[in-house]
C-alpha cells in the first residue's frame, strides 16, 4: 500500500529519537520516519563487503529471509529506590581517657575533658558520608563545638533552630532531629552528664553534616530514581563545613547559605512558604472529571467554566468579554458568544484557542493544582534544583519537559522561549545537563538501533530490500552495502542505517548537538502541526524545535539570515559553536518563569510520583535507630 504524503509525514512525527539501553548510536544514525516513506528512488553505487550475505536481487524484489525470533531492544527503567543505611559515628578512638600535664588547657578546656572522655559511650548513627566527616574532624579538632561547661551553647540553638526550620528550603526536619539534654541535671552523677552532652555534641555535629550535605546536593540521588536520570553528584566537603561551623560568629547565615541562592530557587521557596501559610477557601472552582466540550454542544458544567474564568482571567480579558459574562445565566448552551470567551482564556494561558474545553483548560479554570499538590511539586522542584549548578551560567539554554518549552538565556536574563516535542511516555526524555558543541545543518537523520531492531526489523526480514527503494542508505561495519544484501537474521549489531538530507528528511533543516551518550539532541522537523498541541510529549526522546533557525543562530551568535544562507546552500555541514553554552534538558512539574512567578505542569512521566516514594525510602532509612 503506497502512503500519501501527508500520512508519511504525520508517522514521521512519532519517530524522532530514540532512548536505548544499548551503547548509543552516533547523533547522525538512522530513525524510522525514513523507514516509513515510500517511493522508489534512484539506488546509490554500493561496495559489497566478503561475510555478508548476498544474492542475486532484482530490483524491488521481495525476498524473505528464514523466519527467526525477533529480538527487542528495552529502554531505561525506573528502580525501587534504595537509600544509604545509617552507619555509626566511630568515636569512641577518639576519647580521652585521663587529663594530663600533656594536654594543656588552650586545647582542651578542662571542662571539656570529661565530656571528650565520654565519647567511648557515644552510640550515634548518622549517613555514611557525615558519620566519616565527623570522624575526621573531632581527631583534629579537640574542643567541642555545641557544649559549654555543663550545657549547649547558644551556637548549638542556633544550629537547631535552623535544623528545625528545614521545611522551608523543601528538606525534611526529621532528617537533623536532635535529642537536646534538659538543663536540669543530676550534679551528683557527672558521668551521666558528661554521657548525655557527649552524644549531644556528636548528634548534633551528625546532623549539621548531612544538613549540610543535604542543602547543597539534594537527599536523593538522581541516579537511583530510573535509568533516564544522569548526574554526577555534587561533592560537598563535610570536614571543611565543620570547621566553618566551628569558627563561625553567624552559624544560622552559614547554613541557611549552603542552598542554592539563584533567583529560580528563591522563588521556589517563596512560593513553598506563601503555600504552606494559605488555606484553601470553599471558593475553588470545580469541574466535573473528564469533561469534554465543544463548540456547539451543551453541559452542565459550563456555569463551572464560565465561573472558572471570570475567577482566573485577567482583568483585560473579563472587560473585553463583559457584555457576554454578565450576562450569561447559567445555561448549559455554549453559544458563539461564550465560545469567542472560551478561546479569549486560553490563549491568555498559551493554549490553543480552538474553544475545545479539555483536561488542559479545565486545568487553567480551576486555577491547577490544588494547594496542597502544589506544596508536593515545590518538593520536588526544590529537591531536584539542587541537582543542577547553583549557578546556571549567563548564557544557556534550559528546557523543561512537563512544559514542553525551551527557553534561551544571555547575560542571565531569558532572551526568547519557544514550544518543543520532547519524548513520548514510552520513549522518554532523559534529565541531565551537557554543553553545546555543534549545530548541522541540512543533517543525516541516524536510525538508533532501538528503531532498527523494534520497528524495522518485522519489516526488513520479509523485505530486506526495502530500505534500498526508500532511499536509505545502509552500511555494514561502516561500508556501504545494499539493503537486500544484508542478513537481517542475524545481529544488527554492525549495522547502520541512515536518511540522507532532503526536504523531508525527519530531523528537517539542522539539527544542534551536544553529544551524550542518550543520543539525544534539538532538531528542527518537517511536520509542524504537532507544536499547535497543548501536549506534546510524542517524539522518540529528542527535542523538536519550532524555531530551530532562532535557537541556531542565537547558540552560534550570527543571525537568523546567516543560518537560512548555510541550509540554502544544501551540503551537509557541521558549524561549531564557540561559546560555551550549557544546556540543561530538566524535568520541573513547578518551575518559575521569567518574572519569577511559579507556573505548575502535569506530570507527563509520572517521575514526581517516583520522587516521593525515594523521599519516604529515606525517611524510613534515617529513623532506623541504632
Amino acid at each position: 500500500m503506497k502512503l500519501s504524503k501527508t500520512a508519511v509525514l504525520a508517522a514521521a512525527l512519532a519517530l524522532s529519537c530514540a532512548t536505548i539501553t544499548l551503547p548509543a548510536a552516533p547523533a547522525n544514525a538512522i530513525t524510522l520516519m525514513d523507514f516509513i516513506r515510500g517511493g522508489k528512488k534512484k539506488e546509490p553505487k554500493r561496495e559489497e563487503l566478503p561475510g555478508v550475505q548476498t544474492g542475486a536481487v532484482m530490483p524491488n524484489a521481495a525476498v524473505k529471509q528464514e523466519a527467526k525470533p525477533l529480538p527487542r531492544v528495552t529502554g531505561p527503567r525506573y528502580y525501587t529506590y534504595k537509600a544509604d543505611a545509617l552507619k555509626r559515628v566511630a568515636v569512641d578512638k577518639l576519647a580521652d581517657p585521663v587529663v594530663t600535664s600533656s594536654i594543656s588547657a588552650d586545647i582542651v578546656p578542662a571542662g571539656d575533658s570529661g565530656i571528650r572522655a565520654a565519647f567511648a559511650s557515644v552510640n550515634v548513627r548518622t549517613t555514611p558520608d557525615a558519620a566519616k566527616a565527623v570522624e575526621t574532624f573531632y581527631a583534629d579538632h579537640k574542643k567541642l563545638v555545641w557544649v559549654e561547661g555543663t550545657g549547649i551553647n547558644e551556637k548549638a540553638k542556633a544550629a537547631i533552630a535552623v535544623l528545625a526550620d528545614a521545611a522551608a528550603v523543601g528538606l525534611d526536619p526529621w532528617d537533623y532531629a536532635v535529642q537536646i539534654p534538659a538543663d536540669s541535671f543530676d550534679s551528683a552523677d557527672m558521668n551521666a552528664r558528661y554521657n548525655e552532652l557527649a552524644t549531644f555534641e556528636i548528634a548534633l555535629s551528625s546532623a549539621v553534616a548531612t544538613y549540610v550535605q543535604d542543602a547543597v546536593r539534594g537527599r536523593i540521588d538522581p541516579n537511583r530514581i530510573s535509568g533516564y536520570h544522569d548526574f554526577k553528584r555534587k561533592d560537598v566537603n563535610l570536614v571543611a563545613a565543620l570547621k566553618n561551623v566551628a569558627l563561625s560568629g553567624n552559624v544560622k547565615g552559614y547554613l541557611e547559605s549552603r542552598s542554592p541562592a539563584n533567583a529560580d530557587f528563591q522563588a521556589l521557596k517563596a512560593e513553598l512558604a506563601r503555600l504552606r501559610a494559605e488555606t484553601e477557601g470553599d471558593d475553588r472552582v470545580v469541574i466535573a472529571e473528564n469533561t469534554l466540550l465543544k463548540p456547539g454542544q451543551s453541559s452542565p458544567e459550563l456555569a463551572n467554566i464560565v465561573k472558572g474564568i471570570v475567577k482566573h482571567g485577567s482583568d483585560a480579558l473579563k472587560t473585553d468579554h463583559s457584555v457576554t459574562i454578565a450576562s450569561y445565566a447559567g445555561t448549559p448552551d455554549y453559544t458563539p458568544e461564550l465560545v469567542a470567551l472560551v478561546e479569549a482564556f486560553q490563549k491568555e494561558n498559551g493554549l490553543k484557542p480552538d474553544g475545545v474545553v479539555g483536561k488542559a483548560s479545565i486545568r487553567k479554570l480551576v486555577g491547577g493544582d490544588s494547594v496542597a499538590d502544589k506544596v508536593a511539586k515545590l518538593e520536588v522542584a526544590l529537591e531536584q534544583a539542587r541537582w543542577l549548578p547553583a549557578d546556571l551560567g549567563a548564557r544557556h539554554v534550559f528546557i523543561n519537559q512537563p512544559a514542553f518549552m525551551v527557553y534561551y538565556y544571555e547575560d542571565g536574563a531569558e532572551k526568547f522561549s519557544m514550544r518543543t516535542v520532547v519524548g513520548s511516555k514510552s520513549h522518554q526524555t532523559y534529565f541531565f545537563e551537557d554543553r553545546i558543541q555543534t549545530v548541522e545543518v541540512n543533517p543525516y537523520w541516524g536510525v538508533p538501533q532501538s528503531i532498527i531492531i523494534n520497528e524495522m526489523l518485522p519489516k526488513l526480514r520479509n523485505d530486506p530490500s526495502y530500505l534500498d527503494r526508500m532511499g536509505y542508505e545502509v552500511a555494514v561495519g561502516g561500508r556501504a552495502v545494499p539493503s537486500s544484501s544484508v542478513n537481517w537474521s542475524g545481529s544488527t549489531a554492525g549495522v547502520s542505517v541512515r536518511q540522507p538530507p532532503s526536504g523531508d528528511n525527519a530531523l528537517g533543516e539542522l539539527k544542534i548537538l551536544f553529544p551524550n551518550s542518550h543520543a539525544i539532541y534539538m532538531h528542527d522537523t518537517p511536520s509542524k502541526s504537532f507544536f499547535k498541541k497543548d501536549m506534546r510529549a510524542l517524539s522518540h526522546g529528542c527535542v523538536r524545535l519550532a524555531e530551530p533557525r532562532k535557537m541556531a543562530a542565537a547558540v552560534l551568535g550570527v543571525s537568523e539570515a546567516d543560518v537560512g544562507k548555510e541550509i540554502a546552500a544544501g551540503r551537509n555541514k557541521a558549524l561549531s559553536v564557540k561559546a560555551d553554552i550549557p544546556i540543561y534538558i530538566t524535568y520541573f512539574t513547578a518551575w518559575p518563569n521569567k518574572n519569577g512567578a511559579v507556573e505548575y505542569f502535569d506530570d507527563v512521566y509520572g517521575r514526581d510520583d517516583y520522587m516521593r516514594k525515594a523521599f519516604a525510602a529515606t525517611r524510613s532509612a534515617r529513623q532506623v535507630q541504632g
